[in-house]
Protein backbone atom coordinates (compact mmCIF):
# COMPACT_ATOMS: atom_id res chain seq x y z
CA UNK A 1 0.00 0.00 0.00
CA UNK A 2 0.87 3.55 -0.41
CA UNK A 3 1.28 6.13 2.15
CA UNK A 4 -2.13 6.67 3.71
CA UNK A 5 -4.50 9.59 2.59
CA UNK A 6 -4.68 11.95 5.16
CA UNK A 7 -7.71 14.88 5.70
CA UNK A 8 -9.11 17.17 7.88
CA UNK A 9 -12.62 18.11 8.37
CA UNK A 10 -15.09 19.59 10.54
CA UNK A 11 -17.34 16.83 10.46
CA UNK A 12 -17.00 13.19 9.15
CA UNK A 13 -19.60 10.92 8.99
CA UNK A 14 -19.58 7.38 8.65
CA UNK A 15 -22.23 5.93 6.30
CA UNK A 16 -24.06 6.66 3.40
CA UNK A 17 -27.47 5.86 3.64
CA UNK A 18 -30.41 8.16 4.85
CA UNK A 19 -29.20 9.22 8.07
CA UNK A 20 -25.70 9.63 6.80
CA UNK A 21 -26.36 11.80 3.79
CA UNK A 22 -29.58 13.88 6.04
CA UNK A 23 -26.43 14.15 8.42
CA UNK A 24 -24.30 15.56 6.24
CA UNK A 25 -26.20 17.54 4.43
CA UNK A 26 -27.10 19.73 7.91
CA UNK A 27 -23.80 19.59 8.44
CA UNK A 28 -23.21 21.55 5.35
CA UNK A 29 -26.35 24.07 5.98
CA UNK A 30 -24.93 24.49 9.53
CA UNK A 31 -21.75 25.83 8.02
CA UNK A 32 -19.22 22.84 8.23
CA UNK A 33 -16.99 21.19 6.15
CA UNK A 34 -18.18 17.53 5.56
CA UNK A 35 -16.40 14.45 4.73
CA UNK A 36 -18.42 11.21 4.12
CA UNK A 37 -17.30 7.83 3.84
CA UNK A 38 -19.32 4.65 3.16
CA UNK A 39 -18.26 0.81 3.31
CA UNK A 40 -19.98 0.97 -0.49
CA UNK A 41 -21.04 3.24 -2.77
CA UNK A 42 -23.04 5.97 -1.18
CA UNK A 43 -26.66 5.67 -2.46
CA UNK A 44 -26.75 2.18 -3.18
CA UNK A 45 -25.59 0.58 -0.29
CA UNK A 46 -28.09 -0.15 2.78
CA UNK A 47 -31.21 -1.46 3.78
CA UNK A 48 -33.01 1.32 2.22
CA UNK A 49 -31.25 1.92 -1.48
CA UNK A 50 -32.95 -1.40 -2.48
CA UNK A 51 -36.69 -0.87 -1.30
CA UNK A 52 -39.68 0.91 -1.07
CA UNK A 53 -40.53 2.25 2.21
CA UNK A 54 -43.20 3.96 4.30
CA UNK A 55 -42.63 7.02 6.17
CA UNK A 56 -43.74 8.31 9.27
CA UNK A 57 -45.13 11.74 7.17
CA UNK A 58 -48.46 12.99 9.19
CA UNK A 59 -49.80 16.33 9.00
CA UNK A 60 -49.04 19.26 11.45
CA UNK A 61 -52.75 18.19 13.04
CA UNK A 62 -53.35 17.62 16.79
CA UNK A 63 -55.63 14.74 16.42
CA UNK A 64 -53.71 13.01 13.62
CA UNK A 65 -50.74 13.25 15.23
CA UNK A 66 -51.93 11.91 18.40
CA UNK A 67 -53.42 9.00 16.85
CA UNK A 68 -50.28 8.44 14.66
CA UNK A 69 -47.82 8.42 18.27
CA UNK A 70 -50.41 6.19 20.00
CA UNK A 71 -50.72 3.70 17.10
CA UNK A 72 -47.72 1.88 18.26
CA UNK A 73 -47.50 2.51 22.14
CA UNK A 74 -48.63 -0.53 23.20
CA UNK A 75 -46.73 -2.82 20.90
CA UNK A 76 -43.51 -0.84 22.32
CA UNK A 77 -44.03 -1.48 25.46
CA UNK A 78 -44.57 2.10 26.47
CA UNK A 79 -41.04 2.77 26.42
CA UNK A 80 -41.33 5.25 23.91
CA UNK A 81 -40.68 9.55 24.37
CA UNK A 82 -43.25 11.38 23.52
CA UNK A 83 -40.86 14.20 23.35
CA UNK A 84 -39.11 12.64 20.40
CA UNK A 85 -41.58 11.31 18.83
CA UNK A 86 -43.24 14.70 18.56
CA UNK A 87 -39.50 16.29 17.11
CA UNK A 88 -39.43 13.07 15.02
CA UNK A 89 -42.79 13.88 13.25
CA UNK A 90 -41.87 17.61 13.41
CA UNK A 91 -38.71 17.01 11.49
CA UNK A 92 -39.76 14.48 9.15
CA UNK A 93 -42.59 16.26 7.86
CA UNK A 94 -40.43 19.44 7.10
CA UNK A 95 -37.22 16.60 5.41
CA UNK A 96 -40.05 14.85 3.08
CA UNK A 97 -41.05 18.74 2.42
CA UNK A 98 -37.74 19.69 1.80
CA UNK A 99 -37.04 16.38 -0.01
CA UNK A 100 -39.98 17.15 -2.52
CA UNK A 101 -38.34 20.32 -3.38
CA UNK A 102 -35.06 21.64 -2.97
CA UNK A 103 -33.93 17.26 -3.22
CA UNK A 104 -36.31 16.98 -6.44
CA UNK A 105 -37.66 13.61 -5.37
CA UNK A 106 -40.44 12.74 -8.07
CA UNK A 107 -43.43 12.32 -5.22
CA UNK A 108 -46.88 10.16 -7.29
CA UNK A 109 -49.85 12.57 -6.91
CA UNK A 110 -52.88 11.87 -6.12
CA UNK A 111 -55.39 12.24 -9.20
CA UNK A 112 -58.13 13.31 -7.15
CA UNK A 113 -56.98 16.73 -5.23
CA UNK A 114 -53.59 17.05 -7.43
CA UNK A 115 -51.55 17.08 -4.22
CA UNK A 116 -48.32 15.11 -3.92
CA UNK A 117 -48.62 11.74 -1.75
CA UNK A 118 -45.37 11.83 0.84
CA UNK A 119 -45.81 8.84 2.74
CA UNK A 120 -43.33 6.76 1.09
CA UNK A 121 -40.03 6.51 -1.25
CA UNK A 122 -38.58 4.08 -3.47
CA UNK A 123 -35.17 3.63 -2.14
CA UNK A 124 -33.22 3.41 -5.31
CA UNK A 125 -34.39 7.18 -5.79
CA UNK A 126 -34.70 8.44 -2.73
CA UNK A 127 -30.68 7.84 -2.40
CA UNK A 128 -29.51 8.77 -5.67
CA UNK A 129 -31.15 12.19 -5.43
CA UNK A 130 -29.81 12.19 -1.81
CA UNK A 131 -26.16 11.62 -2.87
CA UNK A 132 -26.63 14.51 -5.64
CA UNK A 133 -27.99 16.72 -3.74
CA UNK A 134 -25.15 16.32 -1.01
CA UNK A 135 -22.46 16.63 -3.40
CA UNK A 136 -23.78 19.91 -4.95
CA UNK A 137 -24.02 21.29 -1.24
CA UNK A 138 -20.54 20.31 -1.34
CA UNK A 139 -20.00 17.06 0.75
CA UNK A 140 -16.84 15.21 -0.03
CA UNK A 141 -17.92 11.33 -0.17
CA UNK A 142 -15.39 8.49 -0.22
CA UNK A 143 -16.79 5.66 -1.70
CA UNK A 144 -15.77 2.05 -0.81
CA UNK A 145 -13.67 3.14 2.07
CA UNK A 146 -15.42 1.26 5.18
CA UNK A 147 -13.97 3.08 8.47
CA UNK A 148 -11.97 0.48 10.75
CA UNK A 149 -11.83 3.09 13.58
CA UNK A 150 -11.91 6.03 15.60
CA UNK A 151 -8.87 8.41 16.38
CA UNK A 152 -9.26 10.07 20.06
CA UNK A 153 -7.23 12.30 21.29
CA UNK A 154 -5.57 12.62 24.74
CA UNK A 155 -8.49 13.33 26.85
CA UNK A 156 -11.09 10.66 25.20
CA UNK A 157 -12.86 12.94 23.35
CA UNK A 158 -13.35 11.25 19.47
CA UNK A 159 -11.73 13.70 16.54
CA UNK A 160 -12.09 11.23 13.39
CA UNK A 161 -11.55 7.92 12.21
CA UNK A 162 -9.47 5.82 10.38
CA UNK A 163 -9.98 3.10 7.41
CA UNK A 164 -9.09 1.27 4.29
CA UNK A 165 -10.08 2.19 0.60
CA UNK A 166 -10.76 -0.72 -1.63
CA UNK A 167 -10.15 0.64 -4.94
CA UNK A 168 -7.22 2.20 -4.23
CA UNK A 169 -5.70 0.08 -1.84
CA UNK A 170 -4.74 2.42 0.40
CA UNK A 171 -5.44 3.55 4.57
CA UNK A 172 -6.91 6.63 5.20
CA UNK A 173 -6.94 9.21 8.27
CA UNK A 174 -9.63 11.72 8.74
CA UNK A 175 -9.14 13.87 11.48
CA UNK A 176 -12.48 16.19 12.61
CA UNK A 177 -13.84 18.23 14.86
CA UNK A 178 -16.86 16.00 15.40
CA UNK A 179 -18.28 12.48 13.94
CA UNK A 180 -21.26 11.08 13.16
CA UNK A 181 -22.00 7.22 13.33
CA UNK A 182 -24.54 6.67 10.31
CA UNK A 183 -23.23 2.75 9.50
CA UNK A 184 -26.40 1.46 9.65
CA UNK A 185 -27.50 -1.58 12.21
CA UNK A 186 -26.47 -5.16 12.59
CA UNK A 187 -28.44 -7.89 10.47
CA UNK A 188 -25.42 -10.97 11.18
CA UNK A 189 -24.58 -11.16 7.19
CA UNK A 190 -27.90 -13.23 7.53
CA UNK A 191 -28.60 -12.22 3.75
CA UNK A 192 -31.52 -10.07 3.84
CA UNK A 193 -31.49 -7.34 0.83
CA UNK A 194 -29.11 -4.63 1.35
CA UNK A 195 -27.78 -5.33 4.57
CA UNK A 196 -24.51 -6.52 4.32
CA UNK A 197 -22.51 -3.72 5.11
CA UNK A 198 -24.98 -4.17 8.22
CA UNK A 199 -22.68 -5.84 10.20
CA UNK A 200 -22.17 -3.52 13.45
CA UNK A 201 -19.21 -1.94 12.62
CA UNK A 202 -20.30 1.81 13.86
CA UNK A 203 -21.43 -0.08 17.07
CA UNK A 204 -17.74 -1.60 17.83
CA UNK A 205 -16.63 1.89 17.20
CA UNK A 206 -18.78 3.55 19.39
CA UNK A 207 -17.81 0.91 22.39
CA UNK A 208 -14.01 1.16 21.95
CA UNK A 209 -14.54 5.19 22.86
CA UNK A 210 -16.59 4.38 25.60
CA UNK A 211 -20.08 5.02 24.49
CA UNK A 212 -22.78 2.52 26.05
CA UNK A 213 -25.94 1.15 24.09
CA UNK A 214 -29.59 0.98 24.99
CA UNK A 215 -32.14 -1.23 23.80
CA UNK A 216 -30.29 -3.59 22.76
CA UNK A 217 -32.40 -6.36 23.93
CA UNK A 218 -34.72 -5.09 21.26
CA UNK A 219 -32.59 -6.46 18.11
CA UNK A 220 -34.34 -10.14 17.72
CA UNK A 221 -36.16 -8.72 14.47
CA UNK A 222 -37.21 -11.23 11.79
CA UNK A 223 -38.80 -10.85 8.31
CA UNK A 224 -40.53 -13.71 6.95
CA UNK A 225 -39.09 -14.01 3.06
CA UNK A 226 -40.06 -16.54 0.20
CA UNK A 227 -37.51 -19.16 0.35
CA UNK A 228 -34.75 -18.30 -1.79
CA UNK A 229 -35.24 -14.69 -1.64
CA UNK A 230 -33.63 -12.28 0.59
CA UNK A 231 -36.64 -9.83 -0.07
CA UNK A 232 -38.00 -9.12 3.82
CA UNK A 233 -41.47 -7.37 2.74
CA UNK A 234 -43.07 -8.37 5.83
CA UNK A 235 -45.63 -5.95 5.75
CA UNK A 236 -47.12 -7.87 2.65
CA UNK A 237 -47.72 -10.97 4.69
CA UNK A 238 -50.26 -8.96 6.20
CA UNK A 239 -52.87 -10.61 3.16
CA UNK A 240 -51.35 -14.06 3.07
CA UNK A 241 -52.65 -17.33 4.75
CA UNK A 242 -50.29 -19.77 5.60
CA UNK A 243 -50.05 -23.73 5.52
CA UNK A 244 -48.47 -26.24 6.81
CA UNK A 245 -46.93 -28.68 4.33
CA UNK A 246 -49.68 -30.90 3.86
CA UNK A 247 -51.79 -27.93 3.13
CA UNK A 248 -53.89 -27.24 6.22
CA UNK A 249 -54.05 -23.95 7.57
CA UNK A 250 -51.09 -22.68 10.24
CA UNK A 251 -53.45 -21.23 12.40
CA UNK A 252 -51.87 -18.27 14.64
CA UNK A 253 -49.89 -17.59 11.85
CA UNK A 254 -51.25 -14.33 10.44
CA UNK A 255 -51.94 -13.04 14.34
CA UNK A 256 -49.70 -10.26 16.33
CA UNK A 257 -47.70 -13.50 17.58
CA UNK A 258 -47.41 -14.96 14.18
CA UNK A 259 -43.99 -14.83 13.38
CA UNK A 260 -43.30 -16.52 16.58
CA UNK A 261 -45.81 -18.95 15.55
CA UNK A 262 -44.23 -19.30 11.97
CA UNK A 263 -40.77 -19.89 13.95
CA UNK A 264 -41.58 -22.63 15.84
CA UNK A 265 -43.01 -24.31 12.74
CA UNK A 266 -40.02 -24.09 10.77
CA UNK A 267 -37.75 -25.96 13.36
CA UNK A 268 -39.64 -29.13 12.25
CA UNK A 269 -41.44 -28.41 8.98
CA UNK A 270 -41.85 -25.95 5.88
CA UNK A 271 -44.00 -23.06 6.00
CA UNK A 272 -46.15 -21.91 2.89
CA UNK A 273 -47.74 -18.76 2.06
CA UNK A 274 -50.46 -17.19 0.20
CA UNK A 275 -51.08 -14.00 -0.35
CA UNK A 276 -54.89 -14.70 -1.10
CA UNK A 277 -56.20 -11.82 0.79
CA UNK A 278 -55.13 -9.31 -1.10
CA UNK A 279 -58.14 -7.92 -3.90
CA UNK A 280 -56.97 -6.83 -7.49
CA UNK A 281 -56.34 -3.03 -6.25
CA UNK A 282 -54.14 -4.06 -3.26
CA UNK A 283 -52.26 -6.32 -6.19
CA UNK A 284 -51.58 -4.07 -8.49
CA UNK A 285 -50.04 -1.08 -5.43
CA UNK A 286 -48.01 -3.93 -3.87
CA UNK A 287 -46.57 -4.95 -7.19
CA UNK A 288 -46.17 -0.99 -8.06
CA UNK A 289 -44.58 -0.56 -4.51
CA UNK A 290 -41.84 -3.23 -4.06
CA UNK A 291 -41.66 -5.08 -7.70
CA UNK A 292 -38.31 -7.03 -6.58
CA UNK A 293 -40.55 -8.79 -4.07
CA UNK A 294 -42.34 -10.24 -6.74
CA UNK A 295 -39.25 -11.17 -9.36
CA UNK A 296 -37.86 -14.35 -8.22
CA UNK A 297 -41.38 -15.56 -7.95
CA UNK A 298 -42.71 -14.07 -11.29
CA UNK A 299 -39.16 -15.82 -12.61
CA UNK A 300 -39.76 -19.35 -10.67
CA UNK A 301 -43.41 -19.15 -12.56
CA UNK A 302 -45.14 -18.52 -9.19
CA UNK A 303 -48.33 -16.43 -8.76
CA UNK A 304 -48.05 -15.61 -5.06
CA UNK A 305 -52.30 -14.51 -4.93
CA UNK A 306 -53.42 -17.96 -6.14
CA UNK A 307 -50.54 -20.37 -5.58
CA UNK A 308 -48.66 -21.40 -2.18
CA UNK A 309 -45.16 -20.92 -2.25
CA UNK A 310 -42.25 -22.02 0.33
CA UNK A 311 -41.32 -18.96 3.29
CA UNK A 312 -38.75 -18.77 5.56
CA UNK A 313 -37.20 -16.04 8.09
CA UNK A 314 -34.21 -14.02 7.73
CA UNK A 315 -32.64 -12.09 10.77
CA UNK A 316 -32.56 -8.62 10.60
CA UNK A 317 -31.14 -7.73 13.80
CA UNK A 318 -30.54 -3.87 14.96
CA UNK A 319 -31.58 -2.99 11.53
CA UNK A 320 -35.43 -3.56 12.36
CA UNK A 321 -35.35 -3.63 15.98
CA UNK A 322 -34.88 -0.69 18.16
CA UNK A 323 -31.37 -1.29 19.86
CA UNK A 324 -28.40 1.36 19.31
CA UNK A 325 -26.13 3.35 20.44
CA UNK A 326 -27.47 5.54 23.44
CA UNK A 327 -28.43 9.03 22.72
CA UNK A 328 -28.14 11.64 25.38
CA UNK A 329 -29.51 14.53 24.19
CA UNK A 330 -31.70 16.86 21.69
CA UNK A 331 -28.57 16.73 19.35
CA UNK A 332 -28.23 13.13 19.46
CA UNK A 333 -24.44 13.15 20.96
CA UNK A 334 -23.60 10.07 23.03
CA UNK A 335 -22.13 9.98 26.57
CA UNK A 336 -18.44 10.31 23.92
CA UNK A 337 -17.35 14.14 23.62
CA UNK A 338 -17.40 14.73 19.58
CA UNK A 339 -19.58 11.34 19.30
CA UNK A 340 -22.94 11.60 17.64
CA UNK A 341 -24.81 8.67 16.44
CA UNK A 342 -28.04 8.50 13.73
CA UNK A 343 -30.16 5.91 11.98
CA UNK A 344 -30.14 2.20 12.70
CA UNK A 345 -26.76 2.56 14.60
CA UNK A 346 -28.40 4.79 17.18
CA UNK A 347 -31.43 3.66 19.75
CA UNK A 348 -34.51 3.60 17.95
CA UNK A 349 -36.78 3.71 21.21
CA UNK A 350 -37.56 7.34 21.93
CA UNK A 351 -39.91 6.82 19.08
CA UNK A 352 -40.66 2.93 19.18
CA UNK A 353 -40.26 1.76 22.47
CA UNK A 354 -39.43 -2.34 22.07
CA UNK A 355 -41.14 -2.60 18.76
CA UNK A 356 -40.63 -1.39 14.75
CA UNK A 357 -40.61 -3.28 11.65
CA UNK A 358 -39.51 -1.86 8.49
CA UNK A 359 -39.90 1.80 6.76
CA UNK A 360 -42.26 3.96 9.01
CA UNK A 361 -40.98 5.04 12.11
CA UNK A 362 -37.23 3.38 10.70
CA UNK A 363 -36.81 6.08 7.77
CA UNK A 364 -38.24 9.31 9.84
CA UNK A 365 -35.57 8.26 12.31
CA UNK A 366 -33.18 8.16 10.01
CA UNK A 367 -33.83 11.55 8.34
CA UNK A 368 -34.57 13.50 11.66
CA UNK A 369 -31.66 11.61 13.72
CA UNK A 370 -29.53 12.32 10.94
CA UNK A 371 -30.62 15.80 10.69
CA UNK A 372 -30.12 16.65 14.43
CA UNK A 373 -26.55 15.07 14.18
CA UNK A 374 -25.51 16.93 11.37
CA UNK A 375 -26.29 19.74 12.90
CA UNK A 376 -24.73 19.30 16.52
CA UNK A 377 -21.79 17.88 15.53
CA UNK A 378 -21.01 20.72 12.89
CA UNK A 379 -21.88 23.01 16.07
CA UNK A 380 -19.77 20.86 18.44
CA UNK A 381 -16.69 21.05 15.90
CA UNK A 382 -17.06 24.71 16.16
CA UNK A 383 -15.81 24.48 19.53
CA UNK A 384 -12.40 22.53 18.89
CA UNK A 385 -9.15 23.45 17.56
CA UNK A 386 -8.53 21.07 14.62
CA UNK A 387 -5.64 18.70 15.16
CA UNK A 388 -3.29 15.98 13.26
CA UNK A 389 -3.21 12.75 12.66
CA UNK A 390 -0.47 12.75 14.79
CA UNK A 391 -2.06 14.13 17.76
CA UNK A 392 -5.06 11.36 18.24
CA UNK A 393 -4.43 7.59 18.70
CA UNK A 394 -6.27 5.17 17.02
CA UNK A 395 -9.22 3.38 19.12
CA UNK A 396 -9.51 0.07 17.44
CA UNK A 397 -8.90 -3.25 19.10
CA UNK A 398 -10.04 -6.56 17.99
CA UNK A 399 -9.25 -7.54 14.16
CA UNK A 400 -6.88 -4.93 14.39
CA UNK A 401 -4.63 -4.93 17.22
CA UNK A 402 -4.68 -9.01 19.16
CA UNK A 403 -2.93 -9.23 22.21
CA UNK A 404 -1.04 -12.24 20.93
CA UNK A 405 -0.37 -13.85 17.84
CA UNK A 406 -3.01 -13.15 14.69
CA UNK A 407 -3.54 -17.05 14.54
CA UNK A 408 -7.54 -16.94 14.43
CA UNK A 409 -9.48 -17.55 11.03
CA UNK A 410 -12.20 -14.44 10.18
CA UNK A 411 -14.42 -16.87 8.48
CA UNK A 412 -14.37 -19.00 11.86
CA UNK A 413 -15.19 -16.23 13.82
CA UNK A 414 -18.00 -14.68 11.76
CA UNK A 415 -18.90 -18.54 11.48
CA UNK A 416 -19.39 -18.79 14.96
CA UNK A 417 -20.82 -15.79 15.99
CA UNK A 418 -23.57 -16.35 13.35
CA UNK A 419 -24.27 -19.94 14.98
CA UNK A 420 -25.72 -17.97 17.91
CA UNK A 421 -27.34 -15.33 16.48
CA UNK A 422 -29.54 -16.05 13.32
CA UNK A 423 -31.73 -19.48 14.57
CA UNK A 424 -35.02 -18.36 15.54
CA UNK A 425 -34.53 -20.77 18.64
CA UNK A 426 -31.73 -18.97 20.12
CA UNK A 427 -32.85 -14.96 19.57
CA UNK A 428 -36.51 -15.03 18.34
CA UNK A 429 -37.95 -17.88 20.57
CA UNK A 430 -35.81 -16.89 23.85
CA UNK A 431 -35.81 -18.87 26.93
CA UNK A 432 -33.04 -18.02 29.74
CA UNK A 433 -30.88 -21.51 29.41
CA UNK A 434 -30.55 -20.84 25.89
CA UNK A 435 -29.28 -17.45 25.99
CA UNK A 436 -27.54 -18.48 28.40
CA UNK A 437 -25.66 -20.92 26.28
CA UNK A 438 -25.74 -19.04 23.23
CA UNK A 439 -24.09 -16.14 25.41
CA UNK A 440 -21.65 -18.36 26.75
CA UNK A 441 -20.80 -19.08 23.12
CA UNK A 442 -19.91 -15.94 22.05
CA UNK A 443 -18.24 -14.56 25.14
CA UNK A 444 -16.04 -17.16 24.63
CA UNK A 445 -15.37 -16.04 20.90
CA UNK A 446 -14.33 -12.55 22.05
CA UNK A 447 -11.99 -13.66 24.36
CA UNK A 448 -10.63 -15.33 21.41
CA UNK A 449 -10.90 -12.69 18.99
CA UNK A 450 -9.57 -10.31 21.12
CA UNK A 451 -6.46 -12.49 21.77
CA UNK A 452 -5.74 -13.70 18.22
CA UNK A 453 -8.21 -11.96 15.69
CA UNK A 454 -6.30 -9.66 13.30
CA UNK A 455 -5.49 -9.41 9.81
CA UNK A 456 -3.91 -6.86 6.99
CA UNK A 457 -4.80 -5.21 4.46
CA UNK A 458 -8.52 -5.38 2.80
CA UNK A 459 -9.32 -8.48 4.91
CA UNK A 460 -9.02 -6.14 8.21
CA UNK A 461 -12.75 -5.23 7.23
CA UNK A 462 -13.96 -8.74 7.56
CA UNK A 463 -12.05 -9.31 10.71
CA UNK A 464 -13.36 -5.92 12.42
CA UNK A 465 -17.06 -7.19 11.02
CA UNK A 466 -16.39 -10.60 13.08
CA UNK A 467 -15.34 -8.82 15.95
CA UNK A 468 -18.10 -6.44 15.68
CA UNK A 469 -20.91 -8.72 15.28
CA UNK A 470 -19.43 -10.78 18.31
CA UNK A 471 -19.35 -7.97 20.41
CA UNK A 472 -23.02 -6.74 19.27
CA UNK A 473 -24.22 -10.25 20.08
CA UNK A 474 -23.14 -9.96 23.65
CA UNK A 475 -24.98 -6.67 24.59
CA UNK A 476 -27.83 -8.41 23.05
CA UNK A 477 -27.94 -11.06 25.14
CA UNK A 478 -26.68 -9.57 28.08
CA UNK A 479 -29.84 -7.22 27.81
CA UNK A 480 -32.25 -9.98 27.04
CA UNK A 481 -31.26 -11.67 30.11
CA UNK A 482 -31.67 -8.50 32.03
CA UNK A 483 -35.33 -8.20 30.80
CA UNK A 484 -37.03 -11.11 32.84
CA UNK A 485 -40.09 -10.08 31.37
CA UNK A 486 -42.30 -10.11 27.46
CA UNK A 487 -42.15 -6.94 26.91
CA UNK A 488 -42.27 -5.54 22.64
CA UNK A 489 -40.11 -7.90 20.73
CA UNK A 490 -38.27 -9.05 23.69
CA UNK A 491 -40.62 -12.29 24.65
CA UNK A 492 -38.91 -14.92 27.22
CA UNK A 493 -40.62 -18.09 27.37
CA UNK A 494 -40.00 -18.93 30.93
CA UNK A 495 -40.98 -14.95 31.45
CA UNK A 496 -44.53 -14.97 28.73
CA UNK A 497 -45.98 -11.99 30.87
CA UNK A 498 -45.06 -7.93 30.85
CA UNK A 499 -43.80 -7.12 34.52
CA UNK A 500 -44.74 -3.32 35.56
CA UNK A 501 -41.97 -3.02 37.55
CA UNK A 502 -39.35 -3.35 34.71
CA UNK A 503 -40.99 -0.37 32.80
CA UNK A 504 -37.88 1.09 32.19
CA UNK A 505 -34.75 0.98 29.66
CA UNK A 506 -31.79 -0.98 29.27
CA UNK A 507 -28.51 -0.10 29.30
CA UNK A 508 -25.07 -1.86 28.49
CA UNK A 509 -21.87 -1.23 27.14
CA UNK A 510 -18.66 -2.78 27.92
CA UNK A 511 -16.26 -4.80 25.99
CA UNK A 512 -13.97 -7.78 27.82
CA UNK A 513 -16.53 -7.48 30.12
CA UNK A 514 -20.36 -6.05 29.57
CA UNK A 515 -22.65 -4.23 32.20
CA UNK A 516 -25.96 -3.56 32.03
CA UNK A 517 -28.19 -1.37 33.84
CA UNK A 518 -31.90 0.49 33.57
CA UNK A 519 -32.62 3.70 32.62
CA UNK A 520 -35.50 5.46 33.66
CA UNK A 521 -38.77 6.24 30.74
CA UNK A 522 -39.41 9.83 30.06
CA UNK A 523 -42.35 11.14 29.26
CA UNK A 524 -44.32 7.90 27.98
CA UNK A 525 -48.09 7.42 27.32
CA UNK A 526 -48.31 5.11 30.16
CA UNK A 527 -46.71 7.96 32.98
CA UNK A 528 -48.59 10.56 31.44
CA UNK A 529 -51.69 8.77 31.96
Amino acid sequence: MTEPLDLSTDVLVIGGGPAGTWAALRARRAGADVVLVDKGYCGTSGATAPSGTGVWYVAPERSAREQAKASREALGGYLADHHWMDRVLDQTYENMNLLADEGRYPFPVDPDTGLQIRTGVQGPEYMRRMRAWIKRAGVRILDHSPALELLVDADGQVRGAAGYRRQADRDYRITAGAVVIASGGCAFLSGALGTNVDTGDGALMAAEAGASFSGMEFANAYGIAAAGSTVTKTAYYGYATFFHADGRVLEGAGSSKGRSVIARTLLTEPVFAQLDRADPQVQQMMRAGQPNFFLQLDRRGINPFTERFEVTMLAEGTVRGTGGIDIVDDTCATSVPGLFAAGDAATRERICGGFTGGGSHNAAWAMSSGSWAGTGAARFARTVARVTASELRPAGRAGLRPTGRPTLDTATVLAAARDELLPVEKNLLRGGPRLQAALGQLEGLWADATRSLGASGEERVRARQGAAITAVGRWIYHSALARTETRGMSKRSDHPDLDPAQHHHVLTGGLDTVWTRTGAVRNSLLVAS
